[in-house]
C-alpha cells in the first residue's frame, strides 16, 4: 500500500474511488429518505432550511484542492486524502448538477437525469485517465515536433468541439482522452435541435429529415437502455417539473 502511494496515478485513483463510493452512498441514502424510512436520517434542515448536499460538496472540493496544492509533494499520504476529499466533493456537487443548472429542485424530475448523466460522464473520463489514456493524445506524438504536436491537439480539440455542437456530447467529451472518436462524432450528422443542426439544416431538407430518422430509430431505443440503467442505480425521476 505504501508503494502504492507513490504512484503518480495514485492521487486519481483515491479521487476515482471518492467519486463512485460517495456517488453511490448519496443515491442510497436519498432513496431512503424519499421512501420516509423511519430508521434513516431525514434531510438536514436546521432552522427549517433544507441544505442540499451540493453545499457540503462545494466545501469538501474547496478543502480537497487548497490542500493538494499546499501540501509539499513529499507528503504523498495527505495528498492522497486531498484527492479523495476533492472526489467526495465533486460527487455531491454533480449529482446535483441539474439544480445548480436549473437553480430550482428538480432533483427527482426528468431535468433532474442531467445530474445523472454528469456523474457518470466524470465517472468514465476519471477512468480512461486511469487506464492511460492522455487529453487529446498529446503523449503520442512525443517524437513530433513541437508545432507538429500543436497542430494536431489543436485539430483533436475542433473535431471534438464540433462534435459537441452537434449535440453528441458523451462523444465530444469523451473523446478528448480517445483518439479518433471526436472526427467519427464530427462527421456523423447532427442530433435534431443541436446548436450545428439549427445553423445549418434547413427546415425540410433531406438532412433534417435523416437526423429525425436516425434519432427515433437508434438513439431514442439507446436514451430508454441508458435511463433504465441509470434508474436502477439512482432511483426514478418520475416526478412534475
Amino acid at each position: 500500500m505504501v508503494y502504492a502511494l507513490h504512484l503518480p496515478q495514485s492521487r486519481l485513483l483515491f479521487f476515482f474511488l471518492g467519486l463512485v463510493v460517495t456517488f453511490v452512498f448519496i443515491r442510497i441514502s436519498v432513496r431512503l429518505i424519499r421512501a420516509k424510512v423511519r430508521w434513516w436520517p431525514g434531510n438536514f434542515t436546521p432552522g427549517g432550511t433544507h441544505i442540499h448536499h451540493v453545499v457540503f460538496g462545494a466545501v469538501f472540493m474547496l478543502l480537497g484542492g487548497m490542500i493538494g496544492l499546499a501540501v509539499p509533494d513529499d507528503q504523498h499520504g495527505v495528498r492522497v486524502a486531498a484527492a479523495t476529499l476533492l472526489g467526495v466533493g465533486a460527487a455531491l456537487v454533480l449529482d446535483e448538477f441539474a439544480l445548480l443548472l436549473h437553480l430550482r429542485d428538480v432533483y427527482w424530475t426528468k431535468d433532474g437525469r442531467l445530474s445523472v448523466d454528469a456523474v457518470f460522464l466524470a465517472i468514465g473520463m476519471t477512468g480512461l485517465l486511469l487506464l492511460g489514456a492522455h487529453p487529446l493524445g498529446y503523449e503520442e506524438f512525443y517524437g513530433e515536433g513541437l508545432a507538429v504536436r500543436v497542430l494536431i491537439i489543436l485539430v483533436n480539440l475542433a473535431f471534438a468541439i464540433v462534435a459537441l455542437l452537434k449535440g453528441k456530447v458523451w462523444t465530444g467529451l469523451i473523446g478528448l482522452l480517445v483518439p479518433v472518436l471526436p472526427e467519427i462524432g464530427a462527421l456523423r450528422l447532427a442530433r435534431p435541435g443541436s446548436p450545428w443542426a439549427r445553423w445549418r439544416y434547413t427546415e425540410g431538407s433531406r438532412k433534417l429529415r435523416r437526423a429525425y430518422r436516425r434519432e427515433a430509430r437508434i438513439r431514442r431505443p439507446l436514451i430508454q437502455v441508458k435511463i433504465r440503467v441509470q434508474e436502477f442505480i439512482s432511483g426514478r425521476h418520475d416526478e412534475e417539473d
